[in-house]
């Protein structure tokens, strides 16, 4: 097989297993602490947070019901942890080739992720609140672009300047 697509297939097995559950990839590859620390810190926050309940009430359209289970005070750590262990898993399947700045997107979707769930009592489409599951959703993407924009222009400044440099 191709190297070059067995990289690419090693960086997609790392991030399909983190979004399946932060910490699987870190298992597989026999980082145990941390490994064991994602998941146990994912299955706290997620309990604690209310986070299942949340869904289920959320996929049934019982909205103001899931706004009334959410536990904020826990929830808002739930966006930094998963996209923590999907960057780093993603890190690690990369080695030391990774491109420059690719961990922006994933920050940033941590960040406008935990907006989102912040405003979620107050976010509507069409009228009907949204709830905290659908409105980190809808911050998902604002928070990639804004992340791939910045590394985008990052990228630009810096290869700009070393040639100039040269």
């Amino acid at each position: 097989m191709d190297v070059n697509l067995q990289k690419k297939s090693k960086k997609l097995e790392a991030v399909l297993w983190s979004i399946a559950l932060p910490g699987f990839y870190q298992l597989l590859r026999k980082q145990f602490l941390k490994g064991f620390l994602l998941v146990l810190l994912e299955f706290l926050i997620n309990v604690m947070g209310n986070f299942n309940r949340i869904i289920i009430l959320s996929f049934n359209f019982r909205i103001e019901e899931a706004i009334q289970a959410t536990n904020y005070q826990w929830l808002l750590f739930y966006p930094c942890l998963y996209f923590f262990g999907i960057w780093d898993a993603y890190k690690d399947a990369s080695g030391e080739e990774g491109k420059p700045f690719a961990y922006l997107p994933l920050v940033f979707s941590a960040y406008f992720v935990t907006v989102g769930v912040i405003f979620s009592t107050r976010i509507t489409i069409f009228g009907h609140l949204i709830g905290p599951m659908w409105s980190g959703f809808l911050f998902l993407p604002i928070g990639l672009g804004i992340g791939a924009t910045i590394r985008w222009i990052l990228i630009k400044i810096y290869t700009k300047n070393r040639s100039l440099g040269s």
